[in-house]
């Protein structure tokens, strides 16, 4: 059996430092990648992020299978961090009930449900606006609230597909390929927070929340980027170049004597420093190879040049030179040793924070710093239903015998589902 690798343990935010997001509460409807992803963020800036589940189960990524801990997967661990668990059987009138009293309360809430599942439980914008018109409601779905494709289920792999992204990923002898960490999803997520945070920042200034909407469909189209932007312009249907966008040969993966390395040397400045400086031939800098279109033109020869010099030596003799020459270089790592280079470890980006159950469980630093309001010291994503009887009673202000009512209707224990479908 493989070894967990060593953690340390994490380094405390400084004492007394504010959260950017201190006293906004935001209640979390959403499951599985794109949507608790959203609120992850939020939570890491001091934001108070309750996440609703249905008992039976809860979230999907609980139970996905890349790896767990006492029973929570590595997705649930990796996207759920600083929040508190609920659990709410939505089919129960007196647990809709609980959602809207939360709700009223709220400044954010954030919803990845099927089409029409909020609305069939009164929890949609429309239903709930109304009480509290200052609520930022962010709904996540594949393919937008509205228009034709509004019900279709979706997750990142289809999205992926359909809007040209995945024709993109691949080399051009084989087929596309999606790509392996959810791209779509986490981008959607960030779409999505960055959604909510604009729209916190119109209501400070017009007095009232707004409906705001992001589609996993419309991320992916956005990923295109200036691919797509290049189609339009000229109508050429764009092409895989596997490791070497537009084919630039002094872009890519390459193999030294023992091992790989990346380089990125997109310009005609680094190429030429590159086969001058490291390589010590110039007359790779001009003829038929002296600026980009040429390169590209002629990239089959150039290509086969440069991997026999490159397979003359070793990868750290190579990355030694071309750092000094300041050119853009990585080694090619896998994921352990990625999570075990100096970059990750020395600037602190994986730790081990408590958890109840496990003892302790990895954390992955948010990548996102500010130096006044620094990110909140991380707290492990609750066990299923963790803080209900914490969040009616401190946020809701319920007594011990509307709890026990609650209880008596099985508003927290598993029930009949509360929904169908997810939206990534």
């Amino acid at each position: 059996m493989t070894a967990r690798p060593p953690l340390p343990d994490r380094v405390p935010r400084k004492k007394g430092a504010p959260t950017a997001l201190d006293g906004l509460l935001v209640v979390d409807f959403t499951r599985v990648v794109a949507g608790p992803a959203c609120t992850q963020t939020l939570a890491d800036f001091g934001a108070e992020v309750i996440k609703i589940e249905n008992p039976e189960g809860g979230d999907d990524s609980r139970h996905y299978e890349h790896a767990d801990l006492a029973g929570e997967s590595a997705a649930y661990i990796s996207l759920n961090r600083g929040k508190r668990g609920i659990a709410l059987d939505l089919t129960k009138p007196e647990a809709r009930e609980v959602a809207l009293e939360l709700i009223a309360r709220a400044d954010v809430v954030v919803e990845n449900f099927s089409s029409g599942v909020m609305k069939k439980y009164g929890l949609d914008y429309a239903s709930v606006a109304p009480a509290n018109p200052r609520l930022v409601y962010c709904s996540i779905s594949a393919y937008g609230r509205q228009g034709p494709s509004a019900t279709r289920p979706g997750f990142d792999p289809i999205t992926q597909a359909e809007s040209g992204f995945m024709s993109l990923n691949g080399f051009s002898d084989g087929p596309p390929v999606r790509t392996g960490p959810p791209a779509v999803d986490m981008m959607t997520g960030m779409a999505a927070c960055n959604a909510i945070l604009l729209a916190l920042y119109a209501r400070d200034r017009l007095g009232r929340g707004q409906h705001v909407e992001v589609a996993l469909f419309d991320i992916a189209v956005a990923m295109t980027q200036f691919y797509g932007m290049a189609y339009l312009m000229t109508g050429k249907n764009p092409s895989r170049q596997g490791n070497s966008p537009n084919g630039s040969p002094s872009v890519g993966l390459y193999e030294a004597s023992d091992a790989p390395f990346y380089i990125a040397c997109a310009n005609d400045r680094l190429y030429r420093r590159l086969v001058v400086e490291v390589l010590g031939r110039p007359d790779l800098a001009s003829g038929e190879f002296v600026d980009r279109r040429l390169r590209s033109a002629n990239k089959d020869k150039l290509r086969a040049i440069l991997n026999g010099i490159f397979a003359s030596d070793q990868r750290e003799n190579w990355m030694a030179r071309m750092k000094a020459a300041n050119i853009p270089v990585g080694y090619l790592r896998t994921v352990e040793e990625a999570f075990n280079s100096p970059e990750v470890r020395e600037r602190r980006r994986v730790s081990q924070i408590p958890h109840p159950a496990a003892g302790f469980v990895p954390n992955i630093e948010t990548p996102i710093h500010l130096g006044l309001t620094p990110a909140a010291d991380p707290v492990a994503a609750p066990m299923l239903g963790a803080h209900t009887s914490d969040v009616l009673r401190k946020t809701l202000g319920y007594d011990e015998g509307r709890i026990a009512a609650l209880a008596k209707a099985g508003v927290f224990s598993a029930g009949a589902k509360s929904g169908s479908g997810t939206s990534g």
